[in-house]
């Protein structure tokens, strides 16, 4: 397949990055800065992800397009950058004419409780960086506005709440709205297994137009 992938040089991004060409698909990474190092067989673009006409010139032709965008957690506006650029990629890639879209999203959006999500809790704005916080409120919002899309065949994949460096096992278990947990504790999964099912998704879709969570399957 031909995808398009943004936020190649990140910490999910390098990860998917990696699964993508190990399977043989056929990657083009849309950066900002094309002095960034990728791998050979990687075609690149230049695109602003805040610039919907840019993605869309840049997205042209691919089968799907993964977004694993972040402005990065130190970003001043951080809730506005991250919306944003959010917003300007969902309608680049409708303009580019690709219909599938995945989009990594955070863990704050899943749910702790009835009602009750993890970036509404004491223990989440307690144990995280206070700039992280923008960030998740961000991608809860991004979310939101996603299941109102009825032109792209959307997925939005929310890691668990421990998200970590680590060996690929290729296997993993998937949820729905909820976090998931490990006995009393949240689950976690490392990021090289998130990417699997992430390219997992794209190969065989079976969440079109939901949001679905990962952990390890250990």
């Amino acid at each position: 397949m031909k995808i398009a992938l943004i936020g190649a040089s990140g910490f999910v991004g390098a990860a998917v990055l990696s699964e993508l060409l190990a399977r043989g698909h056929q990657v083009t990474a849309l950066v900002r800065d094309p002095a960034k190092a990728l791998p050979a067989a990687v075609t690149v673009k230049v695109a602003d992800a805040f610039d919907a006409a840019a993605v869309a010139r840049a997205v042209e032709g691919q089968d799907a397009v993964v977004s694993a965008f972040n402005p990065g957690w130190d970003a001043p506006d951080l809730y506005d950058q991250f919306f944003n650029g959010s917003a300007a990629i969902e309608q680049g890639v409708a303009l580019g004419g690709v219909k599938r879209l995945l989009v990594v999203g955070g863990a704050g959006s899943l749910f702790v409780a009835p009602g009750v999500q993890l970036v509404d809790t004491a223990s989440f704005t307690d144990h995280v960086r206070a700039n992280v916080v923008p960030g998740a409120r961000a991608a809860r919002d991004a979310l939101t506005r996603i299941r109102a899309n009825t032109e792209l065949d959307w997925t939005f994949l929310s890691p668990p709440a421990m998200l970590a460096p680590g060996e690929r096992s290729g296997h993993y278990r998937s949820g729905g709205e909820d976090l998931l947990m490990d006995g009393e504790r949240p689950a976690g999964i490392s990021v090289a297994d998130l990417a699997v099912a992430i390219v997992d998704e794209i190969e065989t879709p079976r969440h079109v137009k939901e949001r679905f969570t990962v952990a390890s399957a250990v």
